[in-house]
């Protein structure tokens, strides 16, 4: 089990459970958390939405070295309509992975019609980044760390590409010319969370926002929400999506042009893990 679901009276918690991998995200992980939203959102007792990580880390993002990576498995696609990876080559598999279980996935969740909360520890990173932007309110602990190192790839930001409507320009740029991390105080100056807590109260300041949320009417709460997201996407952020989306996807061919093949430009989990440290 890759995610567990429970529910805190009107608030649906939905925890990313593999804290031995640091809640890095592979295919199962994506379509456990899409069942888990769904159901919080057929289910009309549920007002809030609150996405969690288990263990020390919120998420250290794509899963890209563990033993459950699976990137060879074919999926249920439910983001976009295009054809399984599992069977091209070349381009033709990593446009249609990505395009389903990472910006699609993203972009399916921000529309959720209920708010949703995300609750966040320790590292959040690159593909960590994409979960937790997907999400309409965050409350990060002191100890919790953000980066998008992924330039050290060659590659200009994740897919979900945010950075500019979450930090501001020039934060954006910051983060991603330096790739280093940047504590969860940082955060909140530029914007990008709602509130730091102290890490032993995170649960409870997490659970005591969703709760004074859900007190507000559903539709109401929905209508807001798309409302927010209308005006972001009126400010480019659906369309600035898309272009850099396939710039995304020249980094990784340019990379595996000049290094034999390898699409992420030398880098693996540890290297990216151990360059993050050092910044």
């Amino acid at each position: 089990m890759t995610v567990r679901y429970e529910r805190r009276g009107p608030v649906a918690l939905v925890t990313m459970d593999r804290p031995e991998y640091r809640n890095a995200q592979n295919s199962a992980m994506t379509y456990a958390l899409d069942d888990a939203f769904t159901g919080a959102v057929d289910d009309p007792g549920v007002k809030v939405i609150v996405l969690a990580g288990a263990g020390d880390h919120f998420s250290a993002g794509h899963d890209i070295g563990s033993p459950g990576r699976d990137v060879d498995t074919s999926f249920d696609r439910r983001a976009v309509m295009w054809w399984d990876h599992a069977d091209r080559d070349g381009g033709d598999r990593r446009f249609a992975r990505e395009s389903e279980v990472y910006l699609g996935m993203c972009r399916r969740w921000r529309e959720i019609p209920k708010p949703v909360i995300a609750s966040v520890q320790g590292a959040c990173v690159a593909g960590g980044l994409m979960l937790a932007w997907t999400c309409d309110l965050i409350v990060a602990a002191d100890d919790a760390f953000f980066a998008d190192p992924v330039v050290r790839m060659g590659i200009p930001g994740v897919e979900y590409f945010a950075h500019p409507w979450m930090l501001g320009p020039r934060a954006a740029k910051e983060v991603l010319f330096t790739g280093k991390r940047f504590s969860a105080e940082q955060a909140l100056a530029w914007g990008m969370v709602n509130r730091v807590v102290p890490r032993a109260e995170l649960e409870t300041a997490t659970l005591e926002l969703a709760g004074t949320i859900a007190e507000m009417p559903s539709f109401g709460l929905a209508l807001a929400k798309k409302a927010v997201n209308q005006a972001e996407d009126l400010m480019g952020m659906r369309s600035g999506m898309d272009s850099v989306f396939g710039l995304h996807h020249f980094a990784h061919a340019h990379n595996s042009e000049v290094s034999g093949g390898d699409s992420l430009g030398g880098q693996d989990a540890r290297s990216m893990r151990d360059a993050g440290r050092r910044g």
